[in-house]
């Protein structure tokens, strides 16, 4: 056989790359039923022209990397209730890199809690806790996650000044004495997470970020600031907050495919897509960059406290949604609309952790019959209501959830090492023995 020229295997394997990339049916037509597909294609961590922020805190690498470093050190968790609990818990003992910046297990604890496991499912309250005393609320924490593309934040998305808050002056400081913080404009993350702070108990001053050997990062993310704020709670929520921006999953198999990797995702996996864009509906509330979006929809689900969630009850404000911050009546038990990339690196689902797998909630919206006897027909979305799956159907769209919205590289996110030396993201005994740290 006459040996074949370098061209003419070149013209071959092109041609073969050429056919196994091309588009099949499926891919046809789910860009027919997504339409404009740059509308979903997420910016990388380093485009920060393209990432939503705040006017008062652009974002720059120095700010960044200064909230990488605090959102995982220890040092200053340094207003625990007790002693033990001093320098033992961090923002990420709740937001857990592994578990998709959830918490590994169903209720996020960080003061008054122990040990770790392996995606943080091992986390306990301390025996030397009563339950009132712990740093536990009474939802289950948001994944931040993308968070840059949420204009209000939380469950019921009561930080932030414009947006949906643009006319809700009126209960600012009222039904949270928090939301008091938005009359300064800082932005829903910054303003957020001043309060974050005093919440969980870590405090931020001169003496404090010196003793901890931050002061040069503080000065080199912050060299306009004046001191008084420069070594404060407000610039270390800067900083977190633009860390949180860049927070993006944009390695996803979606997010390849969005891009033109038409063999990012496999057959199933775009016929979950069709589902999730076409038939089912999930992107009438899904609809933003994130898979996320700014409306406050109620889906019927139970509470934290019937799951096993402490220092919660019937009673807890976050059981009412955007009402309880709103006090309006029609938006009772209304949520916000999540994001959902990296879901399936955790569960449970929904506020009150009602549900322990994707496919549990792809059934119980295929069902649409709401668990919550407490929550009016009447305050339901509309869009919750029988889908009418097939079985089938169902192992696709989860499938889509599960395999093509989660980004496998989250470790960029997590430093290798903190300014302190401390164990992280958790720092008491149980916890040193199961990160193998001490």
């Amino acid at each position: 056989m006459s040996r074949l020229s370098p061209l003419f295997v070149l013209f071959i394997i092109t041609l073969f790359s050429c056919v196994h990339e091309a588009p099949n049916n499926l891919d046809y037509e789910l860009n027919k039923v997504i339409g404009d597909k740059s509308h979903y294609i997420l910016p990388s961590s380093t485009e920060y022209d393209k990432i939503p922020q705040s006017p008062v805190n652009p974002l720059t690498k120095e700010k960044i990397a200064l909230g990488n470093l605090l959102f995982f050190e220890p040092a200053f968790a340094n207003e625990a209730k007790y002693t033990a609990g001093l320098g033992t818990y961090t923002c990420s003992t709740c937001h857990v890199v592994e578990s998709g910046f959830r918490p590994g297990r169903m209720q996020g604890i960080a003061d008054g809690a122990n040990g770790y496991g392996e995606i943080g499912e091992r986390r306990h309250m301390s025996s030397l806790y009563q339950a009132h005393e712990v740093d536990a609320q009474g939802a289950r924490p948001l994944a931040v996650l993308n968070v840059a593309f949420v204009e209000n934040t939380m469950w019921n998305g009561s930080f932030g000044h414009t947006g949906a808050n643009a006319n809700t002056k009126e209960v600012w400081g009222v039904s949270d004495a928090f939301t008091k913080l938005n009359e300064l404009e800082l932005g829903a993350l910054e303003g957020q997470n001043i309060a974050g702070l005093e919440v969980h108990r870590m405090m931020y001053n001169k003496e404090t970020i010196t003793k901890n050997k931050y002061k040069k990062l503080f000065d080199e993310a912050f060299p306009d600031m004046s001191e008084e704020e420069r070594y404060s709670r407000k610039a270390a929520s800067f900083a977190i907050s633009a860390y949180l921006r860049s927070l993006l999953t944009d390695q996803t198999p979606f997010q390849d495919w969005l891009k033109g990797n038409h063999n990012s995702m496999s057959d199933q996996e775009k016929r979950g897509a069709i589902l999730f864009f076409g038939k089912v509906g999930c992107a009438s509330c899904h609809n933003g960059p994130n898979l996320g979006s700014m409306q406050f929809a109620s889906v019927g689900v139970d509470d934290l406290f019937e799951h096993g969630g402490i220092k919660t009850n019937i009673n807890d404000a976050r059981n009412l949604g955007r009402g309880g911050f709103t006090l309006k009546p029609e938006d009772l038990y209304k949520f916000r609309v999540p994001q959902l990339y990296n879901l399936g690196d955790s569960g449970p689902y929904f506020h009150g952790g009602s549900k322990n797998t994707l496919e549990d909630v792809v059934r119980y919206f295929n069902n649409g019959i709401a668990e919550n006897k407490r929550v009016p027909e009447s305050q339901l979305s509309p869009f919750f209501r029988p889908l009418n799956m097939n079985e089938q159907e169902i192992k696709d769209l989860t499938v889509f959830l599960e395999k093509s919205l989660r980004d496998p590289n989250l470790q960029r996110y997590k430093p290798t090492s903190i300014v302190s030396g401390l164990c992280f993201p958790n720092n008491d005994l149980e916890s040193q023995i199961d990160l193998d740290c001490r």
